[in-house]
């Protein structure tokens, strides 16, 4: 039979139930510097701060949100015949459309590394910022989401690029990621970027951008 103690030990209470995981020491950023408000910042989220539990959980629905900065334009956007014919000389120029950004983000979710596109607008977003606060909330939102190793959207990153980053986060910046979305970028552009030329959801725009011209003549 188990003692008092082992059945205390054992009760997991809704707060703590609802906290994430804890990182591994592969994974683990140290905490953020005292001058950065560290009761905040700190990775156990156990401290008894001005965050309480109802802002954290309205966070935690909103996160999603917050990490796919896509603006509603892009996912309606009709790209002209011109625009989609541009998106095959070079891997820039679609990353520059905001069309071809969100073409290309729905390719990548049948590929199944729809993660990486993520990533890469979440770290565009993150350098557009310029409030530190925000900067320190945003970089542990990504972090968790495309960084650790516990959560299921993480993107393949090298350790040189993984260990930069885990000292970075002790002081965050608006590029702490950079070295990282660097990487992410060129492995789009040299793995899924061809495929995506040739895939049926390319050739039926261009299909569509020929027969506009047609019908224009």
């Amino acid at each position: 039979m188990p003692t008092p103690h082992e059945t205390e030990k054992q009760h997991v209470g809704p707060e703590e139930a609802d906290q994430p995981p804890s990182m591994s020491s592969h994974d683990a950023a140290p905490p953020a510097a005292p001058s950065r408000n560290p009761c905040c910042l700190c990775w156990c989220c156990c401290c008894s701060c001005s965050w309480n539990e109802e802002r954290r959980r309205a966070w935690r629905v909103s996160r999603e949100n917050k990490l796919q900065p896509l603006p509603s334009c892009e996912a309606c956007a009709t790209p002209s015949p011109e625009e989609v014919r541009s998106w095959a000389q070079s891997f820039d120029k679609l990353m520059h459309s905001p069309a071809g950004r969100s073409v290309f983000r729905e390719f990548l979710r049948t590929e199944y590394s729809e993660e990486n596109m993520l990533f890469w607008l979440a770290c565009e977003e993150l350098k557009a910022e310029a409030n530190q606060h925000v900067v320190d909330e945003k970089a542990r939102l990504i972090y968790e989401d495309y960084v650790s190793i516990l959560s299921p959207k993480e993107v393949s990153l090298d350790s040189r690029v993984r260990e930069g980053i885990n000292k970075k986060m002790q002081e965050p910046s608006a590029h702490t990621f950079d070295d990282a979305q660097l990487q992410i970028y060129t492995l789009m552009h040299r793995d899924s970027y061809p495929r995506f030329l040739s895939s049926p959801t390319y050739r039926a725009l261009l299909l569509r951008g020929s027969s506009q011209s047609s019908n224009e003549a």
